[in-house]
């Protein structure tokens, strides 16, 4: 009997770029609207839909065997899971913000410097509990005025910490909403910055920047039926990454501009150079990154004719990936 692997899929903000990039790998998803458990045309892999904050800590454990999350989760989990490949979505910054009308705080430093100065325990709401503490545990002024004492971490089960000078809260979401009566400052993702502009906070420090990310169990990728597996959906969505940045484009061109336009002209690998009914003509096609479109534009306008430009839905690096499997089994 085949092995079928477990895909787990995030729920909220990170969910509707999942099943985007699915799709466009090739993947159809049905029910992901009504149920926790979605179907998939491909009777090898079962999907289930999980908080993100809960993806990396069970496909660690090994109840699952692959899943999407943000980087920012896995990072303040510490789960110990392998990362196959940044899926650049959902990018956005985990910033410690504080009310936008103290002008004289603008970093850490200052908001830590200016509550010691006035005795003040300094309170910080976040979800992100772990990060925060390094976060601070890390800054200068806070090493000058309290050494390696963690700050204290309160959630409503447990406390940790020694440094009750310097309290980090546990949040259950709303966090923008908590100052100034019940925080004073937060951590929190921003995107556009505008829930923060509503809630009259500014941000002051940036404690990383997060993508989606596609993860998975280390001892399912040790298992050979499930390794093959994994790696196929690795190939799929990674053809979909890399196909985000590239343009196909078809040209055709008399003989006397070819050689020129080949060596104006970047490509994947090679182009691919076919003649046409007409002798004199040749037909090149190749894939280039996007970015560079327009700087080979005017070569293309002076030396070739009928320029066709295709989005490709994926690209799909099959000897990459198979390199990477190779150095994960050993082969």
């Amino acid at each position: 009997m085949e092995k079928k692997i477990s895909f787990l899929i995030p729920k909220g903000h990170l969910a509707e770029g999942a099943f985007r990039i699915l799709e466009r790998a090739g993947y159809i998803v049905s029910g992901g609207e009504r149920t926790y458990r979605p179907t998939i045309n491909d009777p090898k892999i079962e999907l289930k839909i999980l908080r993100p904050q809960e993806i990396p800590i069970f496909i660690s454990e090994g109840l699952h065997d692959i899943g999407i999350t943000g980087l920012d989760w896995l990072r303040e989990t510490r789960a110990d899971v392998e990362v196959l490949l940044d899926l650049e979505y959902a990018r956005v910054k985990l910033i410690l913000a504080v009310p936008k009308d103290w002008m004289g705080i603008n970093s850490l430093s200052s908001l830590l410097e200016e509550f010691n100065r006035a005795g003040k325990i300094l309170r910080i709401s976040t979800e992100y509990l772990n990060l925060t503490a390094e976060f601070i545990m890390g800054n200068p002024v806070y090493k000058r005025l309290y050494g390696g004492m963690e700050p204290l971490i309160v959630t409503p089960w447990w406390r940790r910490g020694e440094n009750d000078r310097v309290a980090i809260y546990l949040s259950f979401g709303a966090t923008e909403a908590k100052p100034p009566e019940n925080a004073d400052a937060i951590v929190d993702v921003m995107e556009t910055g505008e829930s923060l502009e509503q809630n009259n906070l500014k941000p002051i420090e940036t404690v990383m920047e997060s993508t989606a990310i596609l993860i998975a169990n280390r001892d399912s990728l040790r298992d050979p039926d499930k390794r093959e597996k994994i790696y196929d959906v690795l190939t799929l969505l990674k053809g979909v990454v890399d196909g985000r940045k590239k343009l196909h484009i078809f040209v055709n061109v008399h003989r006397n501009n070819l050689q020129m336009l080949l060596e104006r002209l970047p490509a994947l690998k090679k182009p691919t150079v076919a003649p046409l009914s007409d002798e004199n003509w040749y037909s090149v096609n190749t894939v280039i990154d996007r970015d560079r479109f327009l700087e080979i534009l005017p070569i293309l306008r002076r030396l070739a004719q009928g320029l066709v430009v295709y989005e490709p839905r994926q690209v799909l690096p099959l000897e990459e990936i198979n390199s990477e499997r190779k150095m994960a089994v050993g082969d």
